[in-house]
């Protein structure tokens, strides 16, 4: 029986690690079916202003910022205790990775940086809804997602800057 105690924590824990990392893989997957085909021609060819990283800087950063995602939701599902707050930012957690995976096709897919700025405008303001909503259950979780919000950040400006150079 006291092995059994173990041994439900660890399906647990796993079951909650599972819920965290296969919708943000899902996203990341379905973000690089739209970006990956229109990168050349298309994205070359846009006219970018000076501050575009080059193109080998994205998929690291990516990485690690779906890295911190995954793991800042599996923080926050596994917070001990009730939170009233846990399902709304974890809702919030969802509208937001939503909309990651939905710009790479409105952006890339539609060959559209207009639709990339309708897109990444709601989504950089629901990644710092998010960032608070964590902070009220797991303030750890709060800080992971916090360098997704500067790189979302980042990314309105260069969006902006393509969409007006490219008009």
């Amino acid at each position: 029986m006291t092995q059994s105690i173990p041994r439900r924590r660890f399906v647990r824990e796993l079951v909650l690690a599972l819920i965290a990392v296969v919708p943000v893989g899902a996203a990341s997957v379905l973000g690089q079916l739209a970006t990956y085909p229109n990168l050349i021609p298309w994205y070359a060819s846009l006219a970018k202003p000076w501050f575009t990283p080059p193109s080998w800087v994205f998929g690291p950063v990516w990485t690690a910022l779906y890295v911190l995602m995954a793991f800042a939701l599996w923080r926050v599902l596994r917070a001990p205790g009730y939170f009233a707050g846990r399902r709304f930012a974890v809702v919030l957690f969802g509208i937001q990775l939503i909309l990651n995976a939905a710009w790479s096709w409105m952006f890339f897919g539609a060959n559209s940086p207009l639709l990339g700025m309708v897109n990444i405008i709601p989504q950089l303001l629901i990644i710092l809804a998010t960032v608070a909503a964590f902070a009220r259950v797991d303030k750890a979780a709060a800080w992971c997602l916090v360098p997704l919000a500067v790189w979302v950040a980042y990314a309105s400006v260069l969006n902006a800057a393509i969409w007006q150079a490219n008009g």
